[in-house]
């Protein structure tokens, strides 16, 4: 029998940690998905059963993992990635897609990797209340979004714990500093015309370097996460007010609205016009 509960979460607010859909799945033996890649991280724990993981790594080669109950499997943006069910013993998981600023930093401390995808607990207690909290973002699908993304970061928090191989934090305070003052800049400019060099010079660092530690701490490059903040205030104002697209255009910091239009295309895959039709609140 052929068990499926999804859902897609209804907010792009959340900048830190964000979720994106989620569900649970008791496949038919043989079900299989992909090859395919994904735009956020999505994690995989399975629940009973036993199946395969086809992953890329960070070569483009493709590695092979096999993968039973109490472990799980972590997916990184844009990464190919095919898994099928055990034509016997087919799996049953429970999923979770999210991203964020805050987690390419908490993955890297629980292990996982393009070569390292694999979960594996060293407690089961921790396993366990990691599971609960997917369990109640999968079955309280509709309550508020705020009380989902709290459960959000209590299971990233418990993944982090509870991952075999988790490893003690190695961040530099100065570059926690350097991003911070850099977060801060952008989420107070934004709307204006603003460029790397500018965000650079904020911290006092040149360009290059500045570049190399925000992709390494935020696992995007400052430009994407610049025009990924911008989307999601744009999302905002489509969603709840009735400006116009130039308007909503200026007010993000672009003076250009083809320009903006492919932009935001570039990150929703649809235009302004018709995520506003999908999505907008009339607010009285």
């Amino acid at each position: 029998m052929h068990d499926l509960i999804f859902s897609v979460f209804p907010s792009e607010r959340f900048i830190d940690l964000g979720l994106y859909q989620f569900g649970r799945e008791k496949c038919e033996p043989g079900h299989s998905f992909g090859p395919a890649a994904r735009n956020h991280y999505l994690f995989h724990y399975v629940i009973s059963g036993i199946g395969v993981l086809y992953a890329d790594d960070a070569n483009g080669a493709t590695q092979t993992y096999q993968i039973k109950s109490h472990q799980g499997f972590m997916i990184f943006p844009e990464q190919i990635t095919t898994y099928i069910a055990d034509a016997r013993i087919p799996w049953e998981y429970i999923w979770i897609e999210f991203d964020g600023l805050r987690v390419k930093e908490a993955l890297d401390l629980a292990g996982f990797s393009h070569s390292h995808p694999i979960y594996r607990s060293h407690s089961g207690e921790l396993r366990e209340m990691m599971v609960s909290e997917m369990e109640y973002i999968v079955e309280n699908r509709n309550n508020p979004p705020f009380n989902l993304i709290g459960h959000l970061y209590l299971f990233l928090d418990l993944l982090m714990r509870s991952a075999v191989n988790a490893i003690p934090s190695q961040g530099s305070k100065l570059r926690d500093f350097y991003m911070h003052e850099a977060v801060n800049f952008i989420e107070h400019n934004f709307q204006n015309n603003i460029t790397v060099e500018d965000i650079a010079a904020v911290c006092g660092l040149n360009r290059s370097y500045f570049g190399k530690i925000f992709r390494e701490a935020l696992g995007k490059t400052p430009q994407e996460f610049l025009i990924h903040y911008r989307m999601v205030k744009a999302t905002e104002l489509l969603k709840l007010t009735k400006l116009s697209i130039g308007d909503v255009a200026l007010a993000v910091g672009y003076e250009n609205q083809l320009h903006f239009s492919r932009a935001f295309k570039n990150v929703y895959h649809i235009s302004p016009r018709e995520w506003r039709n999908n999505n907008h609140i009339s607010v009285k």
